[in-house]
């Protein structure tokens, strides 16, 4: 019979492992669920995974994976940091949408006046945004005990709601006849994040992106901050003792997690997305979690994973037009992503063993 022997201390091996085995096992039955639905597997994931890379029109999908990855590495970077403390950040959708709506809003009230000052205010209101939301679950969880994923998770659906009435109401274009939605932030200088190098996808989101990786690299690894944060999440006790306020640092990793995903919301509505409209929620705060968790919580993995979830996103969507698969089938193969990874990291705990039953 198969046992289930905890290791002495977590696997190295199995750590880094299980990811890779986790993307083998995804395009495993994610090829079965293609070829239930009448396509060829092998076809489907070539058009996923190379064609956007090595296909004819690669030149354009290459482009469009900094596109994706940008929002997706920069709340997912921002979640890590709570992970790793134990604290369950779950609602970064709603904080992405909030940051839109701060930003957004922020500009559309100096609409028209043309100034190099206004673009750095609605990145400031972007982050306050996001930080705003995130501080309501955090001051819950710290001063009532409530359940912060439980918190965060059902005011995703509230900002929907706000992000609805935005856009019919005070956020609508004026001059737009009465449709639903803001006016386009991407053609009005001011407010607009333009792409920084022609045909490579680069603005200012990615360069945020990067900036991120970079500084959770340095505070992980060089500062006080990174080990209590590291300490809490894998001693919480030993923590306390260290003087670690666990208070403090919910307020902190939450407000930091909240902020980076306002950020990634301001930086998509100014850009890709141009305007605030009631579809304007892509799911980008949710996918950043199965990012979070690929990268392994570690910065560098983070850049990695999502660049491969860009690439499931860019692919996805060529699947889509070429191969006529349904939208649903792309998401539940990113969802198949986050289930073999949680499955398999059981391996990095655990060791399974073949024992004989005893007899009676």
């Amino acid at each position: 019979m198969l046992m289930l022997e905890k290791r002495p201390s977590p696997s190295r091996f199995w750590n880094w492992a299980t990811p890779v085995l986790a993307v083998v096992l995804t395009m495993l039955a994610g090829g079965l669920m293609f070829a239930l639905l009448g396509k060829s597997p092998t076809e489907a994931i070539r058009t996923i995974f190379w064609d956007p890379l090595f296909g004819e029109f690669a030149w354009y999908f290459r482009g469009q994976l900094l596109v994706k990855a940008g929002p997706l590495i920069l709340i997912a970077v921002g979640l890590s940091l709570g992970f790793r403390a134990g604290i369950w950040n779950i609602g970064a959708e709603g904080q992405y949408i909030m940051g839109a709506i701060f930003g957004a809003a922020a500009g559309l009230a100096l609409y028209p006046a043309d100034s190099r000052l206004i673009f750095p205010l609605m990145v400031v209101a972007g982050a306050f945004g996001g930080w705003l939301w995130a501080m309501i679950p955090a001051i819950l969880r710290t001063r009532f005990r409530t359940n912060e994923i439980l918190v965060s998770l059902l005011l995703v659906y509230v900002a929907q709601s706000i992000l609805a009435s935005m856009a019919l109401g005070a956020l609508r274009n004026p001059d737009g006849g009465g449709f639903p939605g803001s006016r386009n932030l991407s053609q009005w200088a001011s407010s607009a994040n333009p792409e920084l190098i022609a045909g490579t996808g680069m603005h200012w989101g990615v360069v945020a992106a990067m900036a991120a990786v970079i500084a959770a690299h340095v505070l992980l690894q060089r500062h006080i901050l990174g080990f209590h944060i590291r300490l809490a999440g894998q001693a919480p006790r030993a923590a306390r003792f260290a003087g670690v306020s666990p208070g403090r640092l919910v307020l902190l990793c939450m407000g930091i997690s909240g902020g980076l995903a306002g950020l990634a919301g301001m930086f998509e509505v100014t850009g890709p997305a141009g305007q605030i409209q009631i579809d304007f929620a892509s799911g980008y705060g949710f996918t950043a979690i199965i990012v979070a968790f690929l990268g392994r919580l570690n910065p560098v993995g983070i850049l990695l994973a999502g660049l491969l979830m860009a690439l499931t996103y860019v692919g996805g969507d060529n699947a889509a037009t070429n191969l006529g698969l349904p939208a649903a089938s792309i998401q539940a193969f990113q969802g198949m992503l986050l289930f073999f990874l949680l499955a398999l990291d059981l391996l990095s705990n655990y060791r399974i063993r073949l024992t004989r039953k005893e007899a009676a």
